[in-house]
């Protein structure tokens, strides 16, 4: 007899192959729509370059001129791509002219330059060199130097830096050269997020913000009261450095130099440290009580990124804020510059629409002193006005510090308020007027976000990755219903969670969130929501291994868009983007639901989905048999709402729950738009149905398969 295969939508990942029964369990590329399954779309590289180190945030908006911008923050580089273009609108932190101070080593690719003073620099750290004149007794010319940015290598001193060249020097090795013009980019942070452990790094429930490092310029006792460090530029005026488990107080910083110092504080212990030791800013802890052991988290160079109508707003998680002007017929040709009068250390800012403030959260109590950075401390300038933050009777800047939590995380704008969440709490934010400007409401407890780019808003209702599950609010908190929430949740890495992000493709009705699993220390699978098939009955999940850093929805540009991060390149040599000496890796930039397949530096390769079913049974004379009888499958009837190409039907066979699949596997069997049955000889207790392409241009839509077959006896 012939017997239909009906299946529920989504994913239940909650239950093992037998008790999938009527469900699929498994799959990977694969999206429902109308409650079948089908495989996702393809997606195609934009622009013909890579972007330097791991893209964060991707922001679109349309100038009044009517041009499309997407501004991307990598944790090297800030872009703005438009036209198929990257522009390098980066803002410089400094400016340097060095005379008679390159220097190059026969057989060595590296180069030295020396300051005449301390410079500001770390390891890491984007520099663009121009202005170059002459070098001798080298086989590099100043077309080797020119208008060509760098990665710094490393911080031999703290007025030397070095660099690394594509070849080694084959002349003799210059030891002066003439003129050259040293930029340094804003730092931005890590490629990747890091953590460390030992005793003394925290308090329990201890945390740090706005992280920076230097080295020891030389070793110190356990008992001095001043240390040199290659530069202290970054670090507060007053505050705390850690060097390996000490924690040192300090009351000066001066050139380099920090003094005032008091050692072992917070109940650690004074240590001997060596030159070119690591010196970590820890001035913004909080929570100490008493040392712990414990880990500390090294967050990535994070971006957040708006616009003020034409204007770019772009802040660096733990740093500056910056404005770029799109509108001006030579806005590529120009860079993002500091925003006057804003705060100097936020964790990241946002603008509120329609009442148009710019609001910065985890930010400083007294602007432009970052040791005030208060990690659930809220500002907000003046309505219209982005460069006055100071609250007086005649203008609406203001500011709020949250109450539940030790620090925010997230905020995103909602349909009529703005959702702010700190670890553990969720509150909303809406704009009333004067004299308030802003009122603040928690709404969620033990709901907190994982990570600041981790949360969307769709038709008013806000969806979250919690360390706890998933959330959504629709005017009342409830907690999503996950059929995959176990296979998530098991093997997901927390250390990196500022990794995690959420997008939104309204197109067909998803919200996904990105994150990286138990072995891996950035993004490399997916969990989907599709928010429109979802029934109280039925929702309808998704797993994958599709890797995004980034994700924004198609409302600007027709379609979404994602970057990819890639470890193994660094980037196309002579392009724009192009970073001499970049180990941080790249990002890719895609247009995504565009073809079939994926396409990546004029290259084109398949996309691989498949899904699979649970185990399913047959009963004899219509009743219900649960595996009791054996079964003969003589025939396999595919049907395909929709098909490109070929795809694969594979049925696998079990005789017990507790049993591996068959070795004996039936098929896979090749199928195509006038394939009209599978003739089959196969015997088994239970079955289940694999569905998959392997090659180009292949696209399928499941209907409902049937399937030919008779009892068999019951052993």
């Amino acid at each position: 007899m012939l017997q239909k295969l009906k299946f529920a939508s989504g994913f239940n990942k909650q239950v093992t192959s037998t008790g999938g029964e009527g469900q699929w369990v498994n799959g990977d590329n694969v999206r429902f729509r109308y409650g079948y399954p089908e495989k996702i779309g393809g997606w195609a590289q934009l622009g013909s370059v890579e972007m330097t180190g791991r893209n964060t945030a991707i922001h679109h908006f349309v100038n009044t001129s009517g041009i499309k911008y997407a501004a991307l923050g990598t944790s090297s580089i800030l872009y703005a791509y438009s036209g198929g273009i990257f522009y390098d609108i980066h803002p410089i932190k400094s400016t340097t002219t060095l005379t008679s101070a390159f220097t190059t080593t026969n057989g060595s690719a590296t180069v030295t330059l020396t300051f005449s003073s301390a410079h500001s620099m770390n390891k890491g750290d984007i520099i663009l060199l121009d202005n170059f004149t002459s070098i001798t007794n080298s086989n590099f010319t100043s077309g080797d130097f020119t208008d060509i940015k760098f990665m710094v290598a490393s911080i031999p001193t703290t007025t030397t830096l070095t660099i690394t060249m594509a070849s080694n020097e084959s002349g003799s090795g210059a030891s002066t050269s003439g003129g050259i013009r040293v930029k340094h980019y804003y730092p931005v942070g890590p490629a990747v997020e890091t953590a460390t452990t030992g005793w003394g790094l925290g308090s329990w429930g201890g945390q740090q913000q706005g992280q920076f490092t230097s080295t020891l310029s030389s070793g110190i006792n356990a008992s001095v009261t001043s240390l040199t460090m290659a530069s202290s530029s970054s670090f507060a005026s007053t505050g705390t450095v850690q060097i390996g488990t000490e924690l040192i107080t300090y009351t000066g910083n001066s050139g380099g130099t920090l003094s005032g110092l008091t050692r072992g504080a917070n109940g650690t212990t004074a240590a001997i440290h060596s030159s070119g030791a690591t010196v970590t800013d820890a001035s913004n802890y909080f929570g100490w009580n008493s040392a712990a052991s414990g880990d500390i988290v090294t967050s990535p160079g994070l971006w957040s990124l708006d616009n003020f109508g034409n204007k770019l707003i772009a802040t660096i998680n733990g740093g500056e804020s910056f404005e770029w002007d799109s509108n001006p017929t030579t806005a590529n040709a120009t860079r993002a510059t500091i925003i006057s009068g804003a705060p100097t250390s936020s964790a990241f800012s946002l603008v509120s629409t329609p009442d148009r403030h710019l609001i910065f959260f985890g930010t400083e109590t007294t602007i432009g002193t970052k040791s005030t950075q208060d990690p659930m401390f809220v500002r907000f300038s003046s309505q219209e006005d982005i460069n006055t933050y100071a609250p007086s009777a005649t203008n609406t800047a203001g500011t709020q510090r949250l109450a539940d939590g030790s620090k925010v995380v997230g905020a995103i704008r909602g349909r009529d308020a703005i959702y702010v969440w700190t670890d553990t709490a969720l509150f909303t934010m809406r704009f009333v007027g004067p004299p308030f400007t802003f009122s603040f409401q928690q709404v969620g407890t033990n709901c907190g976000l994982i990570g600041q780019n981790a949360a969307v808003e769709v038709d008013g209702t806000a969806y979250w990755m919690s360390e706890n599950g998933f959330f959504r609010y629709t005017g009342r908190l409830e907690s999503l219903p996950c059929l995959v929430e176990d296979h998530v949740f098991d093997d997901i890495n927390t250390i990196p969670k500022q990794h995690i992000n959420a997008g939104l493709n309204n197109l067909f009705g998803e919200v996904i969130w990105f994150y990286p699993n138990s072995g891996s220390g950035t993004v490399n699978r997916m969990v989907t929501y599709n928010y429109l098939d979802s029934s109280a009955e039925r929702p309808v999940w998704t797993t994958g291994t599709l890797a995004r850093t980034a994700w924004q929805d198609s409302a600007v540009f027709g379609r979404p868009h994602a970057t990819e991060y890639d470890t193994s390149s660094n980037g196309t040599s002579g392009s724009s983007t192009f970073v001499q000496g970049n180990v941080d890796g790249v990002s890719y930039y895609y247009e995504h639901e565009k073809g079939l397949d994926q396409i990546r530096e004029g290259a084109t390769t398949s996309i691989i989905a498949s899904i699979e079913s649970g185990d399913f049974d047959i009963g004899q004379q219509g009743l219900a048999g649960d595996g009791e009888f054996m079964m003969k499958i003589r025939r396999v009837l595919p049907d395909f709402l929709s098909q490109t190409g070929d795809a694969r039907v594979t049925l696998n066979l079990r005789d017990f729950p507790n049993d591996t699949q068959a070795s004996s596997s039936l098929g896979p069997f090749t199928v195509n738009n006038s394939t009209k049955k599978i003739d089959t000889r196969a015997r088994a207790r239970s079955i289940s149905l694999k569905i998959d392409n392997t090659s180009t241009s292949q696209f399928w839509k499941l209907g409902t398969f049937r399937i030919d077959y008779q009892p068999d006896g019951r052993r």
